[in-house]
């Protein structure tokens, strides 16, 4: 949500498992698996197939946020696997972010960038999420130009009883500015951090003070009764 509008301008997707013995998988839990024995391709184009599938058939203008695993980003394939659901959803390649963690770059970092600069060819743009809680970020900023940093909510939670973390987080944002890039604040539950959010010029906010993870349904009735 555009935290001074106060619109709606994006949704993130979410994977969830509903196991009909084990329950409910968190992706903590799956996603490594299909890492480990050769699923996360196929488990993530058809993420993307049904993310951009539906921000094309939800609200005009609605952006939508794929997170991308390491493993899934470094496969030969993958941009061609972005260019077939861009294609077959006529999503317009500007309305969807790819959210990846600077982990991408840690095995193969030319290889990493390579793709990353494939995918800003073709428009999409790029969200360097949980920025802030790794140990070379400042690295990558200067290497790739991300079109957003998503400031983790390890410090969006803390904005209220440590000072240090309003100061990352000012600084964060400042950083962004000057760079060229926007901001999102993950977690954000109270209207107080709002408010020291919005004081410090970030551009938009997640969390459950918005909405909780909800089915496609519940989505599009809270986009009707927006106010």
């Amino acid at each position: 949500v555009d935290a001074t509008a106060w619109r709606v301008v994006s949704a993130e997707a979410l994977l969830r498992w509903r196991h009909p013995e084990l329950g409910l998988v968190p992706p903590a839990e799956f996603v490594g698996v299909a890492e480990k024995c050769g699923l996360i391709g196929e488990l993530g184009a058809w993420v993307l197939m049904q993310a951009c599938q539906e921000a094309q058939r939800s609200r005009p203008g609605l952006s939508i946020s794929v997170n991308v695993s390491p493993v899934q980003l470094m496969q030969p394939g993958f941009v061609a696997t972005v260019e077939r659901a861009l294609a077959h959803s006529g999503l317009p390649a500007t309305r969807l972010e790819v959210e990846i963690t600077e982990s991408v770059f840690m095995d193969d970092t030319d290889a990493a960038l390579s793709h990353l600069h494939a995918l800003r060819a073709l428009g999409v743009r790029i969200a360097l999420d949980d920025f802030g809680t790794g140990y070379s970020a400042f690295q990558y900023l200067r290497r790739f130009p991300f079109d957003t940093l998503k400031i983790d909510r390890a410090f969006v939670r803390e904005l209220m009883t440590r000072h240090d973390a309003r100061a990352i987080v000012k600084t964060i944002i400042e950083l962004a500015q000057t760079l060229g890039m926007s901001t999102i604040a993950e977690g954000v539950e109270e209207p107080a951090q709002l408010e020291l959010l919005r004081d410090a010029g970030c551009g938009s906010i997640q969390g459950f003070m918005v909405a909780r993870p909800m089915p496609r349904g519940d989505f599009l009735r809270l986009l009707a009764n927006w106010t």
